[in-house]
């Protein structure tokens, strides 16, 4: 089968048209492909498949074989593919995710593929919607993880988020203590979990560990969760910068339709051909 190699960021994917494959265990392949001494190397798969209530269809899965609902970074590589090769027709365009219909919008510079603006919809603030097993909305907490204190959000951007507030920002804590709050049972669907440092009104810098994948080098629904959680702690205004460890998001929080959206780069590294 024919693969596509493609990151945003550094988050990366390995993207097959799935529309005319029969029987295959995308769960299955996705574990196999991902690892990076076996495989290809990826943070996960991007599946494209039809769709009956949008233009296409994008299925998620992470590199342990877990399902996503939706993934930031996953959208805009997506998106430049099924446009690159015409899958689809203009600049703008609807996808099918497990977190609802998305809807993307090409940025063009000089007749090329610039960026990505995605619309990523309304964030999910009250704490049963995440999920986080609080009363009202995790804004402003507290959570302990092994031998540190961390003061803390949580909302959901097609996925559960918890944002926890550093600084400074140490890479090292990502890896430390990610997994520790991924795992803790006030999240019963785990939880990916963003480390940030607010730098000003607009701009702050973000690590990620992911549930499924472990540390990234970039995550869109993080950066876009990280956003409304500065927001609604008053640390910054509703449109903001998000420093990742290869580049930037723009990400804002629209106060006219409370939606979220988040303008960045993808990348087609390469293709091949997957025989195993």
């Amino acid at each position: 089968m024919k693969f596509y190699k493609m990151h945003g960021l550094g988050n990366d994917f390995v993207l097959f048209d799935g529309r005319e494959v029969m029987g295959v265990d995308w769960n299955a392949l996705t574990v196999k492909i991902c690892n990076r001494h076996t495989g290809v190397g990826a943070d996960g798969a991007l599946i494209l498949l039809n769709s009956a209530v949008a233009d296409v269809r994008m299925r998620i899965i992470n590199a342990d074989g877990s399902e996503a609902e939706m993934c930031g970074n996953g959208i805009r590589a997506f998106a430049r593919y099924v446009f690159e090769n015409g899958v689809v027709r203009g600049t703008e365009f609807t996808v099918e995710t497990g977190a609802g219909v998305m809807k993307p919008r090409i940025v063009l510079k000089n007749g090329r593929v610039d960026g990505v603006r995605v619309d990523m919809g309304e964030p999910k603030i009250e704490a049963k919607d995440v999920p986080v097993k609080v009363d009202g909305r995790a804004i402003g907490m507290l959570l302990t993880a092994e031998d540190r204190t961390f003061p803390f959000s949580s909302v959901r951007i097609g996925v559960p988020h918890t944002v926890v507030f550093v600084d400074p920002l140490i890479e090292a804590d990502v890896s430390k203590y990610g997994p520790l709050i991924e795992n803790d049972p006030l999240f019963p669907e785990r939880t990916n979990v963003d480390f940030v440092q607010v730098l000003s009104d607009d701009r702050i810098r973000m690590r990620t560990w992911e549930r499924g994948c472990g540390c990234t080098l970039a995550c869109g629904t993080g950066a876009c969760a990280a956003a409304v959680a500065c927001v609604l702690g008053g640390k910054t205004g509703r449109k903001v910068t998000v420093e990742l460890t290869l580049g930037t998001l723009l990400i804002e929080w629209s106060e006219t339709d409370n939606r979220v959206y988040m303008t960045g780069p993808a990348e087609i590294v390469f293709s091949g051909v997957w025989n195993g």
